[in-house]
């Protein structure tokens, strides 16, 4: 298979679709299973936990040396440490990534506590030693992945400034703030204000679950491509609707067969058979839960509470062992 680079894509006239980090869930197998449906363009690894005495992650370190897609990766470190981060980042570069990318915007109260991820905008001064120490030891791409802000929104022109600074190669703007994890109005504006200011492209993140959210969300950012997580679980297609919607052709919606069958893939595919069913149950919750935003109240209520195999598969075919074409739009945003 041959290799998509990523100066092939920063310098291509399409927007860039990146599918997001998601810790637990965007992993080597859920790789090969979006590929098979179409798949993004750009793939960023779950985060690898830096801290002293941190070593790589085996399984996330497998989504790099045995990538799937044909497409290029971008490992993703998070912390606070800074000679660990260093470290880390030189470790990385002996592995086929396309770029190292420092997480700045991850919302979990048990990594923001420990002034991790988004809880790193509580202190400028710290991302601004970082940055620094990263940019020197990466002569390759150093991205960031960042949120507006950790309580409100008036970090982001500092921290713009800090990623002019240190002339990083490509930002991620999830237009929340980290208090607001996946809830309130994304700021399309304020995705806007970093494409304006930047020198380095912009990827816009945040709520993007078809493709005419997509066309949206380029229109009103400027941004020059999408990362998007939750939609894709939801919609593998996405990535492939987005493309023709943007080239002026038609694009399919799936219908509840063609959404079982996804479904049956995604649990061969993430849960491992040597494991028991109640535990391949829990790995498969982590994704229903996501789909299941685009099927049904009921369905999102009765799969949380399915304790067996048979039971998660019972309840879906119930739901879907039909031929009408699912729009997969989370329920909150039907109800607007």
């Amino acid at each position: 298979m041959s290799m998509t680079s990523l100066d092939q894509l920063l310098t291509s006239p399409l927007p860039i679709l990146a599918l997001a980090p998601m810790q637990d869930v965007t992993d080597l197998p859920f790789w090969r299973l979006m590929a098979k449906y179409g798949g993004a363009d750009l793939y960023y690894t779950e985060y690898f936990r830096v801290y002293p005495g941190s070593r790589l992650d085996k399984p996330i370190l497998a989504s790099v040396t045995g990538n799937p897609t044909g497409r290029p990766v971008i490992a993703q470190l998070i912390g606070n440490d800074i000679p660990s981060l260093v470290r880390t980042a030189r470790e990385l570069q002996n592995y086929p990534v396309a770029a190292i990318d420092l997480n700045l915007g991850c919302p979990a109260p048990v990594v923001y506590r420990k002034c991790a991820g988004g809880g790193l905008l509580r202190n400028l001064s710290l991302v601004d030693s970082i940055l620094g120490a990263l940019r020197e030891a990466i002569p390759s791409k150093f991205t960031v992945k960042t949120r507006l802000g950790f309580e409100d929104e008036r970090p982001l022109e500092s921290l713009l400034q800090l990623f002019t600074k240190h002339q990083i190669d490509l930002l991620t703007v999830h237009g929340r703030t980290v208090v607001q994890m996946y809830g309130g109005r994304v700021r399309h504006d304020l995705i806007r204000l970093a494409t304006e200011n930047l020198c380095c492209p912009v990827l816009a993140n945040g709520d993007v679950s078809s493709p005419t959210d997509a066309q949206n969300m380029l229109s009103t950012t400027g941004a020059r491509g999408l990362m998007i997580g939750r939609g894709a679980i939801r919609n593998p297609w996405i990535f492939t609707q987005i493309r023709n919607l943007l080239a002026g052709k038609s694009f399919i919606f799936p219908s509840g067969h063609e959404l079982l069958v996804y479904i049956r893939d995604l649990y061969e595919s993430v849960c491992n058979q040597e494991i028991p069913d109640s535990k391949g149950v829990q790995k498969i919750k982590k994704y229903a839960n996501f789909i299941g935003e685009g099927i049904s109240p009921e369905f999102l209520f009765a799969v949380r509470r399915v304790s067996t195999k048979a039971a998660f598969f019972a309840l879906c075919e119930a739901h879907l062992d039909h031929d009408q074409p699912i729009g997969l739009e989370p329920i909150s945003a039907r109800a607007i």
